[in-house]
């Protein structure tokens, strides 16, 4: 039985694990079905809540996914930041970061589905800002720490711009899976299969170092295939 709005709303952290749950089925509901298909109050039901309840938080379905999309990237962004790199040479740093990158999109199959979505909402729903913007120059400073150690042990190329070259690296590593149906076509293997996932993991941040380094660059091959998954269709 749902609880009711008074037994949600006595006292903040009682709000607050309230607002927890109905962000927890929002995010599910919007990665399965997308902003058009999910239904408030499915859930809010599954919640356990009231639909009058979720609007009393939320004005509108698509503050709802605005609130989804921003509490995704501040976990997306605070569990790279928790990286501790500094102490790694930079090569092995750089790897390990865009490695890190690529399997929170590995291990929550949402953020690829959500992505997506969220790309639509955006380029049509200039009201609800993009707070991922806000949030982006933490993760530039910590790309540029990197670079900057790389340039001066001489490993990377000088002068890489650390913001153009955030943004280029986040979309090639995750392209595979933001990007699915156009990336797996042109590669010719299923980028989201088990043996497609690993091919291009390895190669996407080769292909990303190889762009920096000084010398001793990945050769930038094929790689094996586990299974033959065929390409999606786009």
């Amino acid at each position: 039985m749902p609880l009711s709005d008074a037994e949600t709303t006595t006292s903040p952290s009682k709000k607050r694990a309230t607002i927890t749950r109905l962000l927890k089925e929002a995010r599910q509901a919007f990665s399965e079905k997308g902003l058009a298909g999910a239904r408030v109050d499915e859930i809010a039901r599954a919640a356990g809540v009231t639909k009058q309840l979720v609007y009393h938080y939320f004005s509108s379905k698509e503050e709802l996914f605005a609130s989804v999309l921003d509490e995704s990237a501040q976990d997306v962004l605070a569990d790279l930041l928790a990286l501790e790199l500094d102490h790694l040479p930079p090569t092995v740093a750089l790897r390990v970061l865009l490695e890190h990158s690529f399997d929170q999109y590995r291990s929550d199959p949402a953020l690829g589905a959500l992505a997506q979505e969220g790309l639509r909402f955006h380029e049509h729903n200039v009201v609800h800002r993009n707070h991922f913007s806000d949030m982006a120059p933490a993760l530039v400073t910590q790309m540029e720490r990197i670079l900057r150690r790389g340039a001066a042990s001489g490993e990377f190329q000088q002068g890489v711009d650390a913001r153009l070259f955030c943004a280029a690296s986040a979309l090639v590593t995750t392209g595979g899976f933001t990007n699915r149906y156009t990336v797996s076509a042109v590669a010719g293997f299923d980028t989201t299969s088990p043996g497609g996932i690993a091919a291009w993991r390895q190669f996407s941040v080769d292909f990303v170092l190889a762009s920096i380094l000084a010398g001793n660059r990945p050769v930038l091959q094929r790689p094996a295939l586990h299974d033959q998954h065929p390409a999606c269709e786009i």
